[in-house]
């Protein structure tokens, strides 16, 4: 399992020289929200296709 300093190596690795702050501060962002994901369904915190369309029909 990779750290999360492995992590971001790999990530500003395969970014292009000029990147801004912006850039990299937003993929850093996106990878930690696909791994808190990723946790939540290990852990079965996740709702089913239809269960999320039935909580949107019903959202005000």
């Amino acid at each position: 399992m990779a750290t999360v300093k492995d992590a971001a190596r790999q990530i500003i690795e395969r970014l292009p020289e000029q990147v801004s702050w912006d850039e990299l501060m937003y993929e850093l962002y996106v990878k930690r929200k696909i791994e808190e994901g990723l946790q939540a369904a290990r852990e079965g915190r996740v709702v089913s296709h239809e269960e999320a369309k039935r909580r949107l029909r019903r959202a005000p």
